[in-house]
């Protein structure tokens, strides 16, 4: 739940939200999605393609698992410079959706205040141990 109502009259192919609200920033998927990217009303329940699983479910896409190890790589090898970008890009997106008026998020923190502080703390280990790092 983020904290906001979709507009009446919203797009019926998003739910009634509005393009761009309301998804999952790694899949675009939103609520009432499943977490193979098939959602409500798409057809993909008919258990004709490839790769359908019991009954014409999507499986499972565990894509975030392949994001966390890309972002994890990223952070082994550029050090505490590409931790701190993470950090700021992370903070940023969350202080422009808390302005936007989101106040619960499915990170596992839930509370964006507590994510932005989680994000704030990890910029500010990442810029001491650069500063240690230039200076010792």
């Amino acid at each position: 739940m983020t904290g906001r109502t979709a507009p009446a009259g919203g797009d019926p192919a998003t739910g009634g939200r509005p393009p761009g609200r309301g998804t999952d920033s790694m899949t675009g998927a939103g609520p009432g999605t499943e977490p193979g990217g098939a959602g409500p009303g798409t057809g993909s329940t008919t258990g004709a393609g490839p790769g359908t699983g019991p009954g014409g479910a999507q499986p499972y896409d565990p894509l975030r698992l392949c994001v966390y190890a890309t972002v994890a790589l990223l952070a082994w090898l550029g050090g505490a410079w590409v931790v701190l970008g993470f950090a700021v890009l992370g903070f940023t997106g969350y202080l422009r959706a808390r302005r936007a008026g989101l106040t619960r998020s499915r990170c596992l923190l839930r509370d964006t205040r507590l994510v932005l502080g989680y994000l704030a703390l990890i910029g500010a280990a990442a810029l001491v141990a650069l500063v240690r790092g230039l200076t010792g």
